[in-house]
C-alpha cells in the first residue's frame, strides 16, 4: 500500500484567491494605523508566504511589530480568507477532484498534511467535501506548529506502507528528503525552481500528478 501525503495551499488548493485580497485588506489596515509602511505588493511577493504556518509568517514578514499587533493581523487575515470562502470565492484548482477520485480509486490511502490551523482544515473539509479524498487529514496546530518533516515522523507509525509527498514548496520536498522519502514537486503552484530542485519529478500541470504517482511507486517496489 502507498500512502500519498499531500500538502494543500498551491497544490491542491489555490489559495491566491482569497488569500491576496485578504493580504492586502491586512496590510492596508496596518500601514492605514500607522505600524507599516504603505505600498502596493505583488501577486509574487503575497504567495511567497503560502505554504508558511501563519505565526512564522508573521515572525518573518514583519519581526519588527509588537506581537500583540503581529497576532491582531494574523487574526485578521484568517478571518478574512474565512469569509471569502465561506462566501464562494475559494476554489480548488481545476482537475484537483477528477485527479484526487483517480487516486483513490487506485487504491492509493490520500493523507492530508498542511501548515494550517483547525478552523481553516475544518472550513475547508465544509466547503470543499475533502472526506470525499482524503482518509486523514493532519494540520500543525495539532502538533504546536513543529516543521513538517518532523509531523510526518510522529504520523508515520500510524500509516502502513510507502509513502511519496507531494507539494509546491520547499517545506514538502523538505519533509521527503528529511526522512529518506520520494516526492513530487508541483510546478504549477507558488513555489519556485530552486524550491522544487530535489524533487523526483516536478509536474507542471494538476493532471499529471496521478502518472508521476506511479512512476514512483513502481520505483518504490523494484
Amino acid at each position: 500500500m502507498t500512502n500519498l501525503i499531500f500538502d494543500y495551499d498551491g497544490t491542491i488548493h489555490n489559495s491566491m484567491l482569497t488569500y491576496a485580497p485578504a493580504f492586502r485588506g491586512t496590510m492596508k489596515w496596518l500601514s492605514d494605523n500607522g505600524y507599516i509602511a504603505d505600498r502596493e505588493y505583488t501577486d509574487k511577493e503575497i504567495s511567497y508566504w503560502l505554504g508558511f504556518n501563519s505565526t512564522d509568517m508573521w515572525g518573518q514578514f514583519h519581526p519588527e511589530l509588537a506581537p500583540e499587533i503581529r497576532e491582531k493581523a494574523r487574526v485578521m487575515l484568517g478571518e478574512d480568507m474565512a469569509r471569502r470562502v465561506d462566501n464562494g470565492e475559494g476554489a480548488l484548482y481545476e482537475g484537483a477532484e477528477e485527479m484526487l477520485t483517480q487516486l483513490k480509486k487506485s487504491g492509493y490511502t490520500l493523507i492530508f498534511l498542511s501548515n494550517c490551523r483547525f478552523h481553516y482544515l475544518e472550513r475547508h473539509k465544509r466547503v470543499f467535501r475533502l472526506d470525499r479524498f482524503f482518509d486523514y487529514f493532519y494540520c500543525c496546530e495539532a502538533y504546536d506548529f513543529i516543521p513538517k518533516y518532523e509531523i510526518f515522523r510522529k504520523i508515520a507509525p500510524n500509516h502502513e506502507g510507502d509513502f511519496i509527498v507531494i507539494g509546491d514548496r520547499f517545506h514538502d520536498i523538505e519533509t521527503a528528503a528529511q526522512n529518506g522519502l520520494p516526492s513530487i514537486g508541483c510546478g504549477y503552484g507558488f513555489g519556485s525552481t530552486e524550491e522544487l530542485a530535489k524533487a523526483d519529478i516536478i509536474v507542471p500541470h494538476i493532471q499529471d500528478i496521478p502518472e508521476a504517482v506511479e512512476k514512483l511507486s513502481i520505483k518504490n517496489h523494484i
